[in-house]
């Protein structure tokens, strides 16, 4: 398992680009690729396509901004002070580094499971508290192993897709579209086939991480340390003082929302599982001014994947460019080319394959569900399944593909290295094998664990 994991690392030190840069190699091998398979595709409606995903018509601004801040809020709420001891008190647990990156894995599984902005975030501050009292450790290996907790991030309870397909209004409730019916979140997230692998990859996984611990050791920029240390604030003084230190402020606030939760039924969907966020940090942060200092902080990290949404945006509308009404996209065609010899058992598995290939072109699964969700629900109504529990698993199927893939597609990865201030080329190398490990629990049990 070293051996391997160490070829891995070598060859992502050696091959890996930029992140930013890999997005723009994506958008390049997306266009030559529309050229050879779409039938019909032009210069002009190439450039049209990609601009209006860019920035035009079809921008994935509003949706960018949501899932922008759902890791912010989540992030803001990890600095809670609360939160912040006990991150403090569990760093002090680990004695070697293969506790520490057991430890590190297991919170960003936990907290992925319930928000994965906060799960993406958790682990990384947990390593950067650990790596301050731990010597001798490789920071790369330990960054590794609290993003790896994130490749459940999609089957829990802020499940992009299964979130979308909550709510009738949204452009990204596919099912609902197809078949009038709205799938509610625990019918999605609640499949055996969804959460099986959550329980084999939480056990499995901390004895891949004990077998590929590094034998050399990678110290942490001292950078980290010093923004750990809480920052000497002055407060103001004085009727503005007063106010941004006025707590009854955030309790009013708080109350706020959660009547408004109360009055709508507590739907959770996208944005009302930022406002919960939103609501659990101001209250656990105090005082208002407080709360805006964390938020802005946490908005420094998520610049690098801000710069990149417009891209990928480009990406999705090239994806779904088709120069007339009978041509298919590249999109539908690399999903139906996956899924054509697929049987009701097999389409939750081809559907997951075919995640897996157009996740590495577009690494966010709302936006993902909006490009392959139309495809796979109609193939499963194609096959006269059209039950909630079938389609449920398809849904699944699709956000699973995106969990996994993000072990190699570096997008999501981009906010951790911002906090752990490192390069790309020193954390992806050991999630690969995560990658790999994934995709075999993940297709086995949408292959073999029938709906309910």
């Amino acid at each position: 398992m070293k051996r391997f994991t160490n070829a891995c690392v070598r060859y992502v030190e050696r091959l890996m680009p930029d992140p930013f840069l890999l997005a723009l190699i994506l958008t390049v091998i997306s266009v030559v690729v529309v050229f050879a398979v779409v039938p019909h595709a032009t210069p002009s409606g190439v450039t049209d396509a990609w601009f209006s995903g860019v920035w035009g018509e079809n921008n994935i601004f509003a949706f960018a901004f949501e899932m922008v801040l759902v890791l912010v809020t989540g992030h803001a709420l990890a600095e809670a002070p609360v939160i912040r001891r006990g991150l403090e008190w569990l760093a002090a647990r680990p004695a070697t580094q293969v506790q520490a990156a057991l430890l590190c894995f297991g919170v960003a599984l936990v907290c992925s499971f319930l928000n994965w902005g906060l799960g993406l975030v958790s682990g990384a501050l947990l390593a950067r508290h650990i790596a301050r009292r731990l010597k001798g450790i490789h920071f790369g290996y330990l960054i590794a192993a609290s993003y790896t907790g994130f490749i459940v991030c999609n089957s829990g309870l802020s499940a992009s897709v299964a979130l979308a397909n909550t709510d009738p209004k949204s452009p990204l409730d596919v099912v609902h579209t197809a078949t009038g019916h709205t799938l509610s979140l625990w019918r999605q997230i609640g499949q055996p086939s969804n959460l099986v692998p959550v329980v084999v990859l939480a056990i499995a996984i901390p004895f891949l991480l004990a077998r590929m611990v590094p034998d050399h050791e990678l110290a942490p920029d001292p950078a980290i340390f010093e923004e750990d240390e809480p920052a000497a604030v002055h407060e103001r003084s004085g009727f503005a003082g007063a106010v941004e230190r006025f707590r009854p402020l955030s309790l009013l606030l708080v109350a706020a929302g959660a009547y408004a939760f109360y009055l709508y039924h507590f739907k959770l969907d996208v944005g009302s599982l930022v406002m919960v966020f939103t609501l659990i940090g101001v209250l656990l942060h105090g005082t208002p001014i407080r709360y805006v200092r964390a938020f802005t902080a946490a908005a420094r990290s998520v610049g690098p994947m801000v710069l990149q949404f417009p891209l990928y945006g480009g990406i999705i509308a090239l994806l779904g460019y088709a120069p007339a009404a009978d041509v298919h996209s590249l999109a539908v065609r690399i999903a139906d080319g996956i899924v054509s010899g697929a049987n009701a058992t097999t389409l939750p598995f081809f559907n997951f394959l075919a995640s897996v290939v157009i996740t590495l072109f577009v690494p966010s699964a709302g936006g993902h569900w909006g490009v392959q969700g139309p495809v796979a629900v109609n193939a499963a109504l194609a096959m006269h399944q059209s039950s909630p529990g079938y389609l449920s698993k398809i849904a699944m199927s699709v956000a699973a593909g995106e969990s996994v893939t993000n072990m190699i597609q570096p997008f999501w990865l981009l906010p951790v290295l911002a906090l752990a201030k490192l390069p790309l080329r020193q954390v992806m190398g050991y999630t690969v094998v995560m990658f790999l490990v994934g995709l075999v629990v993940y297709g086995a049990s949408f292959l073999l664990i029938p709906a309910l």
